[in-house]
């Protein structure tokens, strides 16, 4: 297991990363555990550490025990607009939502920011639990 220390856009992230088990890693960023899914993987285990995320080509989805991606293509993700912690999910697995619907809300530099569906739909994949830190562009909820 690899701990680093990153300074993004003047922001600090505790990263740490354990070995990867053919295309997948187990990141944590802040505490936040994610599935990392790697485009280029090479054909062993990595001998040279993983550099920055932001420059690593993957796929991020972030996952906790409790709740299952969905398959790709399963529909349209509804992701973080910023940095912050999830303090609501308002939606469950298979209901109906209409546009402009709450589905989430996130609180960031102590304010409260409603995440909205932008499409009607079904709820296919809640990635999110209260209590859990994101990022921004982590997925929120896939809607189909």
């Amino acid at each position: 297991m690899k701990e680093y220390k990153f300074k993004i856009n003047g922001k600090d992230y505790n990263v740490t990363i354990s070995p990867a088990e053919g295309k997948m890693l187990s990141v944590q960023v802040n505490g936040a555990a994610y599935e990392v899914e790697l485009e280029n993987a090479p054909a062993a285990a990595p001998a040279a550490p993983v550099t920055a995320p932001a420059t690593a080509q993957a796929t991020v989805s972030a996952s906790t025990p409790a709740v299952k991606p969905a398959a790709s293509g399963a529909g349209e993700k509804v992701t973080s607009p910023l940095p912050g912690v999830i303090i609501e999910v308002s939606v469950k697995e298979g209901q109906a939502v209409k546009a402009g619907q709450k589905v989430a809300v996130l609180e960031a530099m102590k304010m409260e920011n409603e995440i909205s569906a932008p499409k009607d739909g079904t709820v296919t994949a809640i990635h999110v639990a209260k209590g859990d830190s994101v990022l921004e562009g982590a997925p929120v909820v896939t809607i189909a």
